[in-house]
């Protein structure tokens, strides 16, 4: 009975987690255009910082491709536990970003950080979970 909730539980978060990739690399990449972003984009930005915060949300979307084919082929997504943590550190990063430009961010970049991070989170620690489980019932089964 403990196992069939675990692998519930697991389909589950498994599932959130692609997810919230998916919200991830959307948010990211619609970011580029006016017409279709997620995000709203302070228009007082002019000069160099004009399209600064685009950018770096286009490079968040690479970032995130780059580590899920890493996860792939090394058959490892435990990386995804200090993955999640820095996703929820960018809540932080874009409020400093704003105060230093002193401009508006947009209030939704807190909880699309937020909601990608936990998930990252939560899918890492039971791929974490499972990684260990399977390692002490193969290390039992030898002995």
């Amino acid at each position: 009975m403990e196992f069939k909730a675990f692998k519930s539980i697991k389909f589950l978060l498994e599932a959130n987690f692609y997810l919230s990739v998916i919200v991830l690399l959307a948010g990211c990449s619609l970011s580029v255009s006016d017409n279709y972003s997620l995000f709203a984009f302070n228009e007082d930005l002019y000069g160099a910082l004009d399209n600064n915060l685009r950018m770096i949300m286009v490079y968040l979307a690479i970032t995130e491709i780059v580590i899920l084919l890493y996860c792939y082929f090394r058959k490892n997504f435990r990386v995804m536990i200090p993955v999640g943590f820095f996703l929820i550190l960018m809540i932080g990063s874009m409020e400093f970003y704003g105060d230093i430009n002193s401009i508006e961010i947009d209030d939704s970049f807190p909880l699309f950080f937020l909601y990608t991070g936990i998930s990252h989170i939560l899918f890492g620690v039971v791929i974490d979970i499972e990684k260990k489980n399977y390692t002490d019932s193969s290390r039992n089964r030898s002995e």
